[in-house]
């Protein structure tokens, strides 16, 4: 299953029973370098929020009282994510006002591909990277905390987690792709709306 360019789709994050993130994504290119997908600011997205206000990243899914997929307002940065096959990542541009701005390694599950949407698992641990590949690990203290949770990972996997982003981190060093300039100058079409959530998945 191919998407088109100028398709809109859905990246979704999945753990256990729960959605805990829903995002309209426009589909720039799906090809061999992977899934390239467009979100700007101003858009919709979706997380899991419990009653108290907290999220995922401050306690374990199933230890929220009553959480709820809450549509909120992406703000601040346009993105452009690419998910390479069969990778465990993804790897996003973040531009502020037309200007590049960073990269975010997400380490992830390899993304299932469903009518309209892909599927994801987030691995909790990420990277930040300057636009001077300056990089720093993020949520260590959150991802150590999920490690022998069963709807987590244990203790081989959370291992294959960081070993995946070690080899990220040697490309990023390296400036080799995607940490090459590749995609840093992309412009979105002008007339290319914000974009909103379908009711089924909000």
């Amino acid at each position: 299953m191919r998407f088109e360019p100028g398709e809109i789709i859905h990246r979704r994050y999945l753990r256990g029973r729960w959605c805990t993130w829903a995002q309209p994504m426009r589909v720039i290119a799906d090809d061999e370098d992977g899934l390239l997908l467009w979100h700007p600011a101003g858009s919709d997205f979706a997380r899991l929020v419990d009653a108290d206000g907290s999220t995922p990243h401050d306690a374990p899914v199933d230890e929220m009282r009553d959480p709820k997929l809450t549509v909120l307002t992406w703000e601040t940065y346009d993105i452009l994510v690419l998910m390479p096959p069969q990778a465990a990542h993804s790897v996003w541009w973040f531009f502020r006002d037309g200007d590049f701005a960073g990269w975010y390694v997400n380490l992830e599950q390899p993304y299932v591909r469903r009518p309209g949407a892909v599927d994801t698992n987030d691995h909790v641990l990420d990277i930040v990277v300057t636009p001077h590949r300056r990089w720093e690990w993020k949520d260590v203290d959150e991802f150590s905390g999920r490690i022998g949770h069963p709807l987590y990972f244990d203790s081989a996997a959370a291992d294959a987690v960081r070993a995946e982003g070690e080899r990220l981190i040697t490309l990023i060093e390296a400036g080799d792709f995607p940490f090459d300039g590749t995609y840093t100058d992309f412009r979105p079409d002008p007339h290319w709306p914000a974009l909103r959530l379908r009711s089924a998945l909000a």
